[in-house]
């Protein structure tokens, strides 16, 4: 019977992302990390980089080390090349390049992890630069967390950011300054397992990527602000203008105003939506890598989440602040618009009735001249017809009799003239009945 079930499963057509997306939840893991271990990020923006560019790059790299490339799954692979090993990572915005390296006698402490790679080839890197963070991950016993503090905390006019993460296991260190273009971490290992280890360096450095991918928006917030208060300036002029009232041509121009305002302020709600809502998605999981760290407060020293929400939360609010200002300036430009279009049909609209009854008024001098006309015309043909009859009656004088032809013309003129006339008045019944007049 089980036998029957799975060839009967066997037979199941596959969906055709079913393994991928399977496997999309465990790709990406953090790679395992024993102290002391020397770990360098760069983050670059792939504008107009292609990822086989950058896996050509990273082909270079290993062929100096006389490796092969191994086959990237998906868009990130792992390469090890013994004296360090590199992850590589494309996203949507922008590529990760993460370097482990053991400390080794004779490493340059300013380069961290990248001692052993060549700077021709870091520099050499497809794309712009976005994040540069060097991570040093020590155990306790090697470099005690007191004597950090103690050194890191001298009076220097810097703040210290220090906790306890992974539920005391170990201690991080930071201050989030670019001290010759790179940001610096030192963790201290009490308890972490490898695994721990490697999860805690990856939300650090995440929580590094996401900051800053987070504030791109915030010159763009900057730059859409001032559209704004120009716009919003532009618009309260065109209001006032439009409750002032004017002529018909007044408000065709102020609707065209209006207009072009709509089309200025739809502009910048098409370039900068895509990146607001980027940065409030970069926002939350800068929150939830904070969480998933489980940080403890040392006395006197702010954490991480502290920082963020003294720092990044109010770039974030003001970026939202300005897509919500933006998206009500863009509702009530439409609103206005749309009033004002209604006001322009109704003059339009009551124009078009004036020329109507107008053509009424002639359609009707028309109808009585027509009128006049055809009372002329049975006149004209009753005469003509009355001749017709003269001249007949005169041709067959002999035949007549008694009567003479001027008695037989008299008495054809009321006979014609009411054929004539009930002629022309089936015509109008004719004409009306075709028109679906009744």
């Amino acid at each position: 019977m089980i036998d029957a079930t799975r060839r009967t499963e066997n037979r199941l057509e596959q969906h055709p992302l079913r393994f991928r997306l399977n496997n999309e939840i465990h790709a990406r893991p953090p790679v395992a990390l024993e102290a002391p271990q020397l770990i360098s990020y760069l983050a670059v923006t792939h504008e107009g980089v292609t990822a086989p560019d950058e896996l050509d790059h990273l082909r270079e790299l290993a062929q100096a080390f006389a490796k092969a490339l191994p086959e990237a799954e998906g868009e990130h692979l792992f390469l090890d090349l013994n004296a360090f090993r590199l992850r590589w990572e494309r996203h949507t915005e922008f590529s990760s390049y993460t370097f482990f390296r053991k400390p080794q006698a004779g490493d340059d402490p300013a380069r961290g992890a990248l001692s052993a790679v060549s700077q021709e080839w870091i520099s050499n890197i497809p794309g712009r630069m976005l994040v540069a963070t060097h991570i040093e991950l020590r155990s306790a016993a090697e470099v005690p967390p007191s004597t950090v503090m103690k050194r890191l905390s001298q009076p220097s006019g810097l703040q210290l950011i220090a906790s306890q993460v992974a539920d005391g296991a170990a201690w991080v260190f930071t201050d989030f300054l670019l001290t010759d273009g790179w940001s610096r971490f030192m963790v201290i290992d009490a308890s972490l397992t490898p695994r721990q280890a490697g999860r805690t360096v990856q939300r650090l450095l995440e929580i590094e990527t996401y900051r800053m991918t987070a504030l791109l928006a915030f010159p763009v917030a900057k730059e859409v602000g001032v559209l704004l208060t120009r716009a919003e300036q532009e618009l309260a002029d065109l209001m006032d203008r439009m409750g002032g009232g004017g002529s018909p041509g007044d408000e065709r121009e102020l609707l065209s105003s209006l207009t072009r305002l709509a089309a200025q302020v739809e502009r910048s709600v098409a370039r900068s939506t895509y990146r607001f809502g980027a940065a409030a998605a970069y926002y939350r999981l800068v929150g939830q890598r904070i969480d998933e760290l489980r940080e403890q407060r040392l006395t006197g020293m702010p954490t991480i989440r502290e920082f963020m929400d003294r720092r990044l939360s109010p770039a974030m609010s003001t970026c939202a602040a300005i897509a919500r200002r933006q998206e009500d300036l863009s509702s009530r430009v439409a609103r206005n618009s749309q009033l004002l279009r209604t006001r322009v049909d109704i003059d339009l609209q009551r124009q078009n009735q004036l020329l109507l009854a107008q053509m009424n008024r002639r359609a009707r001098l028309q109808l009585r001249l027509q009128q006049t006309v055809e009372g002329l015309s049975v006149v004209a043909i009753t005469y003509y017809a009355s001749q017709l009859v003269n001249y007949m009656s005169k041709g067959a004088k002999s035949l007549l009799g008694p009567l003479t032809p001027e008695v037989i013309t008299a008495v054809s003129i009321p006979i014609i003239a009411g054929v004539v006339a009930l002629g022309l008045r089936r015509m109008h019944h004719q004409l009306a009945e075709d028109a679906g007049e009744h």
